[in-house]
């Protein structure tokens, strides 16, 4: 396997969180799954790939149109967060994006750039014993427009005061990637460097 590097002209680092720090996307999905039961939904691993990186209510939102259901998006987005923060305890780190945090902590800027909520990626953040690696975090409540969007990352990079295309963000989902892109600057996809496993056993 690959080992994952950090680009030789980047000045500053943005991580995703759920899937590239935090091995969390198994949680999310049994969350998902879990909510979604009661509406008739099969929830699926191949379906949670392709709703990467959207938030929560979003994703209702998308499944309603792809469904035929009339969830409350707002709300059943709400209840997907409440179930997944009483699982967080599970999930494990991702070890090859958590060394790279590590080796660069104090050697140039980082930041988080997350679809998810704050404090519930805080907490992720905390329960891995993270959260004193960042300063920075843009969460889906800091922006308007999500991932695809670059706005996410463009408002790391402006915390950070690095310029866009100096900085490298590190994702696991595809929107992040395009998002990463958009703004134009160096991305690279983590899962080239670990195994993923959406369906597995926690």
């Amino acid at each position: 396997m690959k080992e994952l590097v950090v680009d030789p002209k980047a000045r500053a680092l943005i991580f995703d969180l759920d899937g590239t720090i935090a091995d969390t996307m198994p949680v999310h999905f049994l969350a998902y799954k879990e909510i979604l039961r009661d509406y008739g939904i099969e929830f699926t691993p191949e379906l949670f790939a392709t709703l990467a990186g959207i938030p929560a209510v979003q994703t209702i939102q998308k499944l309603n149109e792809m469904f035929g259901t009339e969830m409350d998006s707002v709300k059943t987005g709400h209840l997907k967060e409440q179930v997944y923060e009483q699982m967080m305890h599970k999930m494990k780190p991702v070890e090859p994006v958590v060394n790279l945090v590590k080796k660069y902590y104090g050697e140039m800027p980082m930041s988080v750039g997350t679809g998810g909520y704050k404090k519930l990626a805080w907490k992720s953040l905390k329960i891995l014993e993270l959260d004193k690696y960042f300063d920075i975090l843009i969460s889906s409540e800091d922006v308007t427009h999500p991932k695809p969007h670059p706005e996410t990352f463009l408002k790391c990079a402006e915390k950070m005061g690095v310029l866009p295309q100096h900085c490298q963000v590190f994702e696991d989902g595809e929107l992040g990637m395009q998002a990463a892109r958009a703004a134009g600057m160096m991305a690279t996809l983590v899962t080239d460097f670990y195994d993923v496993s959406i369906g597995k056993e926690i």
